[in-house]
C-alpha cells in the first residue's frame, strides 16, 4: 500500500527567517499549554477506566478531575453530595502505564489545589446549565472539562469529544478564566465551528491518509490552539497521523505528530519554499 502524505518534506534551515525566533517562542508556549491539557486528559481517560473497574466503595461518585502533581498525573473522583470528599485517587507516571498506576480508594478531604479545581469545575457547569448561549451542543459528542491552575492563572478548557470510535473532533472548544477567588473573569469560544474527521479509512487508489488539516478564522488566531495540540496528542496515535496543518490568514502551522513539535511558517516563507521545490522538480 502506498502512503499518502499531505505535505512535501522541506529543510528546517529554509525556515529561518526574520522574526522566526519570536514565532517559535509563541508556538513553544502554546505547545507547553497543550501538553498540560494532554497530561490531564490522559489521566482522566485511564483513571476513569481504573475507577469504574476497581472502586468498591459505598459512595455515589459525582465527578472527577485531573491535574499534575510534580511529575505525577493524578485523577481524583469525588462524592455526590453538597459537601463532597475525594473517594478515589489514581496516579500515573509519564508512561500512563495502567500496571504502574497507584490507587487509593480511601475517603479524604480535598487538598487546597483540588478544592480550587473543583470550584472552577462546578462554576463552569453552573454557567452551562444556566443556559449560557455561548456553549453549543452537537449530537454524538460530549464535553471534556480540563481545569488548570498554572503560572498564577486559573483556567477551564472545554473540549468537545466524540462518542464514536474512529472520529477526531476539532473546535467547539472554550476557555474560561478565573481570578484568585475563583470568580469568572472571561469566557470565549476558541473555534467558531466544529470539525469532525474520520480516520482509518482508505482513500481512492489505495492511498492512506497520514495527516489532516483545518483552517483558523481570524478570531481564532494565527496559530494552533492548545486544544488543537491536546486533541492531536490524544488521537494521532490511533489515527496513524504523522502531521497536521492549521492554515490561518498569515501562517502555516505544522504539527509533527511523531515528535510532538509545532512549527509555524509565514505565508511568505511558504511561497518561497514552494517556489524552490517547483524549481528543483523542473531540474530533476
Amino acid at each position: 500500500m502506498r502512503k499518502f502524505t499531505l505535505f512535501f518534506p522541506f529543510l528546517l534551515s529554509s525556515l529561518i527567517t526574520v522574526g522566526q525566533d519570536n514565532i517559535q517562542a509563541i508556538t513553544d508556549s502554546i505547545t507547553t499549554e497543550g501538553k498540560k491539557l494532554y497530561q490531564s486528559e490522559m489521566a482522566s481517560w485511564y483513571g476513569t477506566d481504573i475507577f469504574l473497574e476497581r472502586y468498591k466503595g459505598n459512595s455515589d461518585w459525582g465527578g472527577y478531575l485531573s491535574y499534575m502533581d510534580g511529575d505525577s498525573a493524578r485523577c481524583i473522583f469525588f462524592s455526590k453530595s453538597d459537601n463532597p470528599v475525594v473517594i478515589g485517587t489514581i496516579s500515573f507516571d509519564s508512561t500512563y502505564d495502567i500496571s504502574k498506576a497507584t490507587t487509593n480508594f480511601s475517603d479524604r478531604s480535598f487538598t487546597k489545589t483540588e478544592r480550587d479545581l473543583y470550584v472552577i469545575r462546578k462554576k463552569t457547569l453552573d454557567i452551562i446549565n444556566d443556559g449560557d448561549t455561548l456553549f453549543k451542543f452537537y449530537s454524538n459528542t460530549n464535553y471534556n472539562f480540563i481545569p488548570l491552575i498554572s503560572n498564577g492563572e486559573r483556567k477551564m478548557y472545554i473540549l468537545t469529544g466524540p462518542e464514536k470510535n474512529g472520529v477526531v473532533i476539532f473546535g467547539n472548544d472554550y476557555l474560561l478564566k478565573f481570578d484568585e477567588q475563583n470568580e469568572l473573569i472571561s469566557k470565549k469560544q476558541l473555534h467558531k465551528n466544529i470539525i469532525s474527521m474520520s480516520y482509518g479509512e482508505k482513500m481512492k487508489e489505495g492511498k492512506k491518509v497520514v495527516g489532516g488539516a483545518h483552517t483558523h478564522l481570524p478570531e481564532t488566531g494565527e496559530f494552533m490552539t492548545a486544544t488543537d495540540i491536546c486533541t492531536l496528542m490524544l488521537y494521532a496515535k490511533f489515527a496513524g497521523w504523522e502531521q497536521h496543518f492549521v492554515v490561518s490568514a498569515h501562517y502555516m502551522n505544522i504539527w509533527d505528530c511523531k515528535n510532538n513539535r509545532l512549527v509555524a511558517i509565514t505565508k511568505e516563507a511558504m511561497d518561497k519554499i514552494n517556489a524552490h521545490q517547483k524549481k528543483g522538480e523542473k531540474n530533476d
